[in-house]
């Protein structure tokens, strides 16, 4: 069952709580998909006070910790996540966590992400909560970069991760397979973890008229293109385009897409699109083709599934889970671009099926998705 289906309410957890994110201001909606923002806005809908934490490293402290881990034998950083991942810059990071949540005098912090954990001020009284996506040995499993990292480093972040899980009051996860994995593979209590889903982004429900009989395929990567699954989809664009010449695929994307896009045939590229303009390309796509290689959850999803548009990907992490084993999306099991060019021709050769399934998922995305849902969760034990 899913887990953001059932939000029994018992005892308040906390009156007030500091909420943390690395990524940038907890109040901006740019942070981290917009989930801390979000959570906060509900949270104090709820009657909790909501503080915002910001820990940050200068570029200086980055380099510094990158120089010692390379002194460690970790390898050279590939990445500003690679520098993160490392139990030096947690550390420092989960001290400035503290010393904030000193300075205004926070009992409780709920952490987004693990980057700023382990907790440095549990013997101060301070309990830590943690509201997460993935874990490393999830991550691993299917990041692009893993045979870039040598085997000092995989270690290293994974004791990194069991340390950063260490002493937390309770946590919080998006889906349930990472729940599972929390438990299974670090050790956690199970009854000290809980998946409460996740809301949506701006996007609206689209009630309106909807043609499913031509075949407009979406694909949205603000960034990251190639792990969003760019390159795998215009593989696959191109052979489905061969034997389907009415399709089209609309891509929106930065400038930096815009060198693995080029010139082919039946696709456009749209960067840097307003709200409103995305929101209606939603409305008007017949099938969103997202085959991310390793995104743990993907907000794209469950707006396309709002604006009554079906959802294609991989068969891994989060996108199972939010489409019902297959019920409400379709699932491909192999990261090959024919297998993803057979899926997008089968699935566009029946539009009534299509409709079906749109209607289908947009009850079952606004029936268990929403953040209000996820707040109640955080603040109240069951």
């Amino acid at each position: 069952m899913n887990a953001a289906i059932d939000t029994h309410v018992g005892a308040r957890r906390f009156d007030r709580v500091a909420i943390t994110c690395v990524f940038g201001d907890p109040r901006d909606l740019r942070s981290w998909s917009g989930a801390p923002a979000n959570v906060a806005k509900e949270l104090e809908r709820l009657g909790v006070t909501v503080d915002s934490i910001r820990p940050s490293m200068s570029r200086w402290e980055k380099l510094a910790v990158a120089a010692r881990d390379m002194m460690a034998g970790l390898g050279r950083p590939i990445s500003t996540e690679q520098v993160l991942r490392g139990l030096r810059s947690r550390r420092r990071l989960a001290a400035k966590v503290a010393e904030q949540a000193r300075h205004i005098g926070a009992r409780h912090v709920l952490h987004t992400g693990t980057f700023d954990l382990p907790a440095c001020d549990l013997a101060a009284g301070v309990k830590h909560y943690l509201y997460c996506d993935h874990s490393w040995a999830l991550t691993r499993a299917h990041h692009i970069d893993v045979r870039r990292y040598n085997e000092r480093a995989l270690r290293a972040f994974d004791q990194a991760e069991r340390e950063a899980l260490h002493g937390l009051a309770h946590v919080f996860t998006f889906g349930s397979y990472v729940r599972d994995n929390l438990v299974a593979h670090y050790g956690l209590s199970p009854d000290k973890v809980t998946a409460v889903g996740s809301g949506m982004g701006a996007i609206a429900p689209y009630q309106g008229p909807k043609a499913y009989d031509k075949p407009a395929l979406l694909f949205v990567a603000k960034h990251l293109f190639k792990a969003k699954g760019g390159l795998l989809l215009l593989s696959a664009f191109d052979e489905a385009h061969r034997r389907r010449p009415d399709l089209r695929l609309t891509i929106v994307g930065d400038e930096r897409s815009r060198a693995y896009v080029g010139n082919r045939p039946g696709v456009t590229l749209h960067a840097h699109l307003p709200w409103e303009t995305l929101q209606q390309l939603y409305r008007e796509s017949t099938l969103l083709v997202q085959p991310m290689l390793n995104d743990p959850w993907g907000q794209v999803y469950l707006e396309a599934m709002a604006s009554r548009t079906p959802v294609m990907g991989l068969n891994r992490n989060g996108l199972p889970e939010l489409v019902d084993g297959g019920r409400h999306g379709f699932l491909v099991d192999r990261e090959d671009p024919t297998a993803l060019a057979e899926a997008i021709l089968c699935a566009v050769s029946d539009p009534q099926r299509l409709e079906r399934m749109a209607n289908a998922a947009q009850r079952h995305v606004l029936q268990n998705y929403s953040w209000s849902r996820v707040a109640e969760r955080i603040a109240f034990s069951s």
